[in-house]
């Protein structure tokens, strides 16, 4: 974006990879003209229309482990955490690098949503 270089540009290619892996899309898709831009694109459907701007493929697998409930977005797990992945990307990928998430915090939460997903995948007796 013009400015000098700093760890602060390496988050935010972060942030653009995130949303690209789970959306699907590339920054330079032919949707993101005149002032759309990927980031802004998850940002505006968040969390409501999550379904629609995931990558297809996600969806496809979610559906063929258990139909996802898009109206109880409260209680589905699954959804909740492709919810966190797409706001860490958001966090990585703002448009000022000074409010740009640490690398750290990144991290963080990523290992909290590695762990949810864990404990939710395995069986009750193995969790207890």
């Amino acid at each position: 974006m013009g400015s000098e270089l700093s760890t602060k540009g390496d988050v935010y290619s972060y942030g653009i990879l995130l949303l690209e892996m789970f959306t699907g899309k590339r920054p330079i898709d032919e949707r993101f003209r005149e002032g759309l831009s990927l980031h802004n694109f998850v940002k505006a459907a968040l969390p409501e229309r999550i379904i629609e701007i995931t990558d297809p493929n996600l969806v496809q697998e979610r559906v063929r482990r258990g139909t996802p409930n898009v109206n109880n977005f409260g209680n589905d797990w699954y959804l909740q955490c492709l919810n966190s992945l797409f706001e860490i990307g958001l966090a990585c990928s703002a448009e000022s690098p000074n409010e740009r998430i640490d690398m750290s915090d990144v991290a963080t939460k990523l290992c909290s949503i590695k762990d949810k997903l864990h404990s939710t995948r395995l069986p009750r007796e193995v969790r207890t």
